[in-house]
């Protein structure tokens, strides 16, 4: 009994150790998208509009064979500006997941990078729900692209939520309409230990930034850190 005990507690262990490092991972992954798509303004997200956002997702490597079957989902982070009227550092980090939709121009199995910008706190209290469908519980659309982009269209203004996609190079707007955003549980849990939802990360302050977490965050205060 003894050493099933042990076994058990060291297949636990191990189990926690991988789940942790996934997630690691998918913070990493998620700094080197931001940070590439910063680095090309004339060509990335408006940085007015970045100054605009209360809250930034990541997606990063999303494949479309997975939508096909509707077998599996994107999995990415969410971080917001913190303090009640949004005006603090960016947030410690929630993981998201990303659902269903039609992501009309992939080809095959290639991977596609999303991001996207909540530009109120009407959409961000709405993501912060059990799930969202955006569109319908929320309003998306298709982000304008360039350094110089005035961003004061009608459709720019009226979204809660501005997404892009990038994939093979070619950065572009694009509306995830119909697809649902979800806080992902147990990747939250594997990241900071006991089980936790979005509000409480993202809103509440309820944990600090881990590491993995550090360079995505020190990007975003750097880059964006006042909310106009």
């Amino acid at each position: 009994m003894k050493k099933f005990l042990i076994a058990a507690l060291c297949v636990c262990f191990v189990s926690t150790t991988i789940a942790q490092e996934k997630e690691d991972d998918r913070l990493h992954e998620s700094y080197t998208v931001m940070k590439e798509i910063l680095a090309t303004p004339d060509k990335g997200i408006p940085r007015d509009l970045l100054n605009k956002a209360e809250c930034v997702v990541v997606f990063p490597s999303v494949k479309k064979a997975a939508f096909v079957v509707g077998a599996s989902y994107g999995r990415g982070v969410i971080t917001c500006r913190s303090g009640k009227a949004f005006n603090g550092r960016w947030s410690a980090p929630a993981m998201f997941a990303l659902e269903g939709g039609s992501f009309g121009f992939q080809i095959g199995g290639q991977a596609t990078d999303f991001v996207l910008l909540i530009m109120n706190e009407s959409g961000a209290n709405s993501v912060m729900s059990s799930k969202v469908k955006l569109g319908a519980d929320a309003s998306v659309a298709a982000g304008p692209v360039g350094r110089d982009t005035s961003a004061e269209t009608d459709v720019v203004m009226k979204a809660e939520i501005l997404s892009w996609s990038r994939s093979r190079g070619i950065f572009a707007g694009i509306s995830l309409a119909g697809s649902t955003l979800r806080s992902d549980g147990g990747a939250n849990k594997a990241i900071y230990g006991k089980e936790l939802n979005a509000r409480q990360i993202v809103r509440e302050g309820a944990v600090r930034t881990p590491a993995a977490a550090e360079p995505l965050i020190g990007l975003l205060d750097k880059t964006s850190p006042k909310h106009m």
